[in-house]
């Protein structure tokens, strides 16, 4: 069958079950969840004064019952830096469990290590929101049976709280923990900053081990995680290295180019409609997004323009914005520079939030609604301006849909940014590879070439011109980048699904099938 933006979506996969095609980006949200399933979370209970501290981590895994088919789950706040999900792996495979299923919020290359276990039998199904490096690519050659499911930030909490995803043990890493679990990501060795994503694990697994290497005299403060939701304490001497979270898409850009392109993506925001008091703004992962902010400060101190709230994922600059009095607050559900970890601990603006309150489309009010303006970054942008954040130009799973369709969905404007041609490979597209976000949540594509506004978004369009922006049709940039590049090579594939790409909704908006290697 077709689904909404015309991809073709199986309407049944073995081991799997019935799938549910993407039917439009607020179709479902307009019919209200009263016909959702939702799951409770676990009851627990510990008699007094019984010892949560456990000498190792195999100590602490052992005691949670591992068994086969479980589900375990981790964060990826330390993105690059992370050890324990590793660690964890490979204690899980010492101890012999088989058919895991992984569903860290994200993995990065500093996972790539436990990608044998894709091929023995020990991790059979992966739930995640990104997929790179090795893993990334052992899954689009079809090192798995079952496709693993690609998911918003938004998405994961949903299917959490619906029971697609039923974790057995999530182990959070912690930069300061108490003895009974009382732990923060914002103090010690390691602090990355907010522990956002890890606040659904811990009210939903049946079992949580929280892993510190700075254990601290009780209570630990401030409060991410709370006692009442941790089994087991574990000490170990590194959880990470938090100098790698800024790194990748994370960094900041010195790329010339992408510096020109976020100084146009701040010039189309000034002249929107949008740039005024108490205006709120988020910017994503990518270098060139993530500059977008350091043009935006300019303007607001040159025009002494006052915002409402930062969201998302937080780097120094909007703790300077925020230092600065440009805005009022700043909602943290990720740090993406270990820096901003003092800001939170000090801050009483800054405030740490978890991925529900942040996107989750299962509530009465996630942040993403409030959303004024939202800077994200592309590897492709079709002429329907469908985004692609996850497949290269070859078809392998390569990024991260992490909050990109969750913010567009919500944003009254959402710019993406991206080079027209990125290594002498057209950014513009006819059609992409995957789509992750829907067209009819994007409203304007700025390029170095270009200006490329949604012809859903007439007024913008207008606003634009008259600021003497250089506003072009997509398809006639998508023809002019394609006489320069040439057309791209066709990517053949089997037919063979090894990702499924969930909208937000739990739809499924796209499928990723396995690549043919010659």
């Amino acid at each position: 069958m077709k689904n909404a933006i015309n991809r073709e979506i199986p309407d049944f996969i073995k081991g799997i079950g019935k799938i549910e095609p993407y039917s439009g980006a607020w179709t479902k949200l307009k019919k209200g969840w009263m016909d959702e399933i939702t799951i409770p979370p676990p009851n627990k209970a510990k008699l007094p004064h019984q010892t949560k501290l456990t000498a190792t981590l195999e100590e602490a895994i052992k005691k949670t019952n591992p068994h086969d088919g479980m589900t375990v789950s981790f964060h990826h706040h330390l993105r690059n830096g992370d050890l324990i999900l590793v660690a964890a792996i490979n204690i899980l495979a010492k101890l012999g469990i088989k058919n895991i299923m992984l569903a860290s919020s994200s993995l990065n290359e500093s996972h790539s290590s436990i990608m044998k276990y894709l091929h023995d039998g020990t991790i059979t199904r992966i739930w995640t929101s990104g997929l790179r490096g090795d893993m990334g690519q052992a899954v689009s050659e079809g090192a798995l049976d079952l496709p693993i499911t690609i998911h918003s930030h938004g998405g994961r909490v949903r299917a959490i709280h619906t029971g697609k995803i039923s974790l057995d043990l999530t182990i959070i890493a912690a930069s300061a923990a108490d003895e009974e679990g009382n732990a923060t990501g914002a103090i010690g060795k390691s602090a990355f900053g907010s522990l956002g994503y890890s606040y659904i694990d811990m009210r939903y697994a049946k079992q949580v081990i929280v892993v510190t290497d700075n254990l601290v005299e009780y209570p630990c403060y401030p409060l991410s995680i709370p006692q009442n939701f941790v089994d087991y304490v574990v000490a170990v001497e590194s959880i990470g290295d938090a100098s790698k979270i800024a790194t990748g898409t994370t960094r900041i850009t010195k790329s010339p180019m992408d510096l020109r392109i976020a100084k146009l993506a701040a010039d189309v925001i000034e002249h929107s409609g949008l740039f005024v008091p108490g205006f709120s703004f988020q910017v994503g992962a990518g270098g060139a997004s993530l500059a977008v902010a350091k043009f935006i400060r300019e303007k607001m101190l040159k025009k002494e323009l006052r915002g409402s709230f930062l969201l998302g994922g937080v780097t120094s600059y909007c703790v300077e914005m925020l230092e600065e009095g440009l805005f009022r607050a700043i909602f943290d559900v990720q740090s993406f520079d270990a820096a901003v970890s003092r800001s939170l601990y000090e801050n009483n603006n800054h405030i740490e939030i978890p991925a529900a309150l942040y996107a989750n489309p299962f509530n009465c009010g996630c942040m993403t609604n409030k959303l004024d303006i939202v800077v994200l970054g592309a590897l492709e942008v079709d002429v329907d301006f469908n985004i692609n954040v996850i497949t290269g130009s070859g078809g392998y799973i390569r990024g991260a849909s992490g909050g990109h369709s969750d913010t567009a969905s919500g944003a009254q404007l959402t710019v993406v940014v991206c080079p027209s041609i990125r290594g002498r490979i057209a950014t513009i597209a006819k059609r992409v590879e995957t789509v992750v976000t829907p067209g009819e949540t994007v409203d304007v594509v700025v390029t170095e070439r270009g200006i490329c506004v949604n012809p859903l978004k007439p007024e913008l369009e207008e606003n634009l011109i008259k600021a003497g922006l250089n506003v072009r049709k997509i398809e006639d940039l998508q023809k002019e980048v394609e006489k320069i590049v040439g057309k791209p090579n066709v990517v053949e594939y089997t037919d063979k699904i090894v990702g499924l790409v969930e909208y937000r909704d739990g739809t499924v908006i796209d499928v990723i099938r396995q690549v043919k290697k010659n």
